[in-house]
């Protein structure tokens, strides 16, 4: 019976462990579901909208074949319309009835529907872009538009994406020859098999029962042979043979047969007396019982291997429940809200892009490359150090912009252009290094950002509370009310406090830190005074200051407790005359003249130019907080010969 049921569990075990193993190999389901783009009409690009990518639930897998670099990017569907409403290009978008409908749009169609109801109407002009450039096509590599791009030559997979609502994806070459057409995404299927891992244990389990069984039943039916036999008794005494005296023939006999004779034991038998030899022969079934262990060993060895090899998803997950939530603070968007100008990781790889771009060109003085990532006062700035450093070559170069930790202070919450970011960078490896704020402005889809102002932080001075940098906020009119003082006003404002001090009227409105730098400005004018003293030139000379306004718009923005960020701009004149038709003003301890005028003297005097770049926190209108400085820099900008 033992043997019955040891075959009965060895055929149980190979059904388990072939359904295990059926289960992870002939049955196993596909990994992924994949879908192809079918493009009819070529055109320069390819704009895959969202909803195709999260047709199905899941990571998404986007796998693109060409000729020559393919480049993707993913971006604000708005925002890849409006870059696409001077170009032809092929909208993939996802029909009813689930397949995908692939609609050739002439650049003609511009302004089209968002997917949310609302219209973004294209810039019917484009500020500081290039009409023959926009003609021949706009190659999308670099563009600041993008969240996030990668380009891969001949085959490009991106792969791992999880686009959210109102996300799509653009797939090009370079803007002029038609965009790749062999287009597929995927996304993965659960293939999982939680039963392999207890079918295959299962099958090892009744397996090992089985050989148990087995062994049980040839150890019984060995002990079930019965007693042995008794020999034939004790033979008769018998006389030695002298086998000498034999013939030679029978003694060889004889002799040989007791060569070739088995070995014997003589075994006592029950009565104690002793029975008929024992032969080895019969250990023969001892050592098939111990060949058949040697072949059951590799069977359990291969079984082990298949049951250990079973992967997590061979086996039920349990435990894999997913964790519960922990109660967050509810932030509550305003009605129509629209999108951050840019996002985190957009910022830190855009500012990442402009101090490369900075740093190459202050290496090589090279302003038209200075000129792609600067504007406003900043570039002014710019300008004036490239032409010192021409003529005093060991004048040091400006401060590189810091990227180690960039934070998002104010995006600006807007779906049009022009776009306004300020951002605070930081510098995490070298304490001496300021923090940087600045302000950069995007005029168009096909513009990248420029900076327009920047300023280092002051020491003792924080950031005011912002809003989320995801939600978004929004431009304050220059002549806004809303505000303890207008920001178009606040450079004026500040101005008068530099002339006048205490006896301004705006001289209470501002805090300790920014009092303290208007009186570092008059002490720079007395030094100057001062040191036309000591060489003997004040009676033969005067000097005269104003600072005024610059012409650059203020930017401002409001913070969460209803004030503004507002970066301005100052320029303050100094000039030096003669006060004699004899006199002359030599600049012999002034290089920078020299070197912006291209002369030693002026016989009617000269006036050199100052820019202030400040940004200052302003309260909301009816607050008792003063309005406090945050960051400024000093920036020469002119030296003129007055004629």
């Amino acid at each position: 019976m033992r043997f019955v049921w040891a075959v009965a569990a060895f055929v149980l075990a190979t059904v388990l462990i072939g359904a295990g193993i059926a289960q992870r190999t002939i049955f196993l389901g596909p990994s992924s579901d994949q879908v192809s783009v079918k493009v009819d009409e070529p055109a320069p690009f390819v704009l895959l909208d969202g909803d195709v990518l999260r047709e199905h639930p899941g990571a998404q897998k986007l796998l693109v074949n060409g000729d020559g670099e393919i480049f993707a990017a993913y971006g604000r569907t708005a925002d890849m319309k409006a870059w696409l409403a001077d170009s032809e290009y092929n909208h993939v978008s996802l029909g009813k009835n689930g397949k995908l409908d692939v609609e050739l749009v002439s650049a003609s169609d511009e302004g089209s529907d968002d997917g949310g109801g609302e219209a973004t109407p294209a810039p019917t002009e484009t500020p500081g872009a290039d009409d023959a450039e926009q003609a021949s096509g706009h190659n999308p590599a670099g563009s600041d538009l993008w969240l996030d791009s990668f380009s891969e030559k001949d085959a490009l997979i991106a792969d791992n994406m999880q686009l959210p609502d109102g996300v799509s994806m653009l797939i090009a070459y370079d803007g002029t020859k038609d965009a790749p057409t062999d287009i597929r995404v995927s996304w993965p299927l659960d293939n999982s098999t939680p039963w392999t891992g207890p079918l295959v244990t299962s099958g090892v389990i009744v397996l090992l029962v089985g050989l148990i069984l087995y062994v049980l039943g040839i150890r019984h039916q060995r002990r079930g042979r019965g007693p042995r036999r008794k020999g034939p008794g004790p033979l008769p005494i018998t006389e030695p043979i002298d086998l000498a005296e034999l013939p030679a023939a029978d003694r060889a006999a004889i002799e040989q047969s007791a060569e070739t004779a088995p070995e014997e034991s003589p075994a006592p038998d029950s009565d104690g007396e002793e029975t008929a030899p024992v032969r080895k022969s019969e250990s023969r079934a001892a050592r098939s019982s111990r060949r058949r262990w040697v072949v059951a060993l590799p069977a359990l060895a291969v079984t082990a291997v298949l049951a250990t090899g079973c992967t997590a998803d061979s086996w039920p997950q349990l435990g894999s429940s997913s964790p519960t939530p922990n109660p967050s603070p509810t932030v509550i968007a305003p009605e129509n809200q629209k999108p951050p100008a840019v996002t985190e990781a957009q910022a830190k790889r855009i500012i990442e892009q402009i101090s490369a771009t900075l740093e190459k060109a202050d290496a090589a003085m090279d302003i038209e490359l200075a000129k792609t990532r600067l504007d406003g006062a900043a570039l002014a700035a710019r300008t004036t150090d490239y032409a010192l450093r021409t003529a005093i070559p060991e004048s040091p170069l400006p401060a590189a912009i810091p990227t180690d930790d960039v934070e998002v202070v104010l995006p600006e919450a807007t779906d049009r252009w022009p776009r306004t970011v300020l951002l605070l960078t930081k510098s995490t490896g070298d304490e001496t290094v300021p923090p940087v704020i600045l302000t950069m402005t995007q005029q168009d889809p096909w513009s990248n950002y420029k900076i327009t102002d920047i300023a280092e932080m002051l020491a003792d001075t924080k950031v005011p509370e912002v809003v989320a940098p995801w939600l978004g906020t929004s431009l304050v009119p220059a002549d806004s009310a809303f505000l303890s003082i207008a920001p178009g006003k606040l450079a004026e404002a500040f101005a008068d406090v530099v002339d006048a001090n205490e006896q301004s009227p705006s001289f209470g409105s501002f805090d300790d830190v920014a009092l303290a730098y208007a009186k570092s400005i008059r002490d720079s004018r007395q030094a100057i005074i001062d040191n036309l003293a000591a060489n003997n030139a004040a009676s033969t000379s005067q000097t005269a200051f104003d600072i005024v306004a610059s012409d650059s718009a203020p930017v401002s923005m409001t913070t969460l407790d209803s004030g503004a960020i507002v970066a301005v701009s100052l320029v303050e004149a100094e000039s030096v005359t003669p006060t004699s038709a004899e006199a002359v003003i030599r600049f012999n301890d002034n290089p920078e003249a020299k070197a912006l005028t291209g002369v030693t003297e002026s016989a009617k005097g000269v006036t050199t130019k100052y820019e202030f770049q400040l940004f200052f926190a302003v309260p909301a209108q009816g607050s008792t907080e003063q309005i406090h400085l945050l960051a400024a820099r000093q920036n020469l900008l002119s030296v003129e010969v007055i004629k």
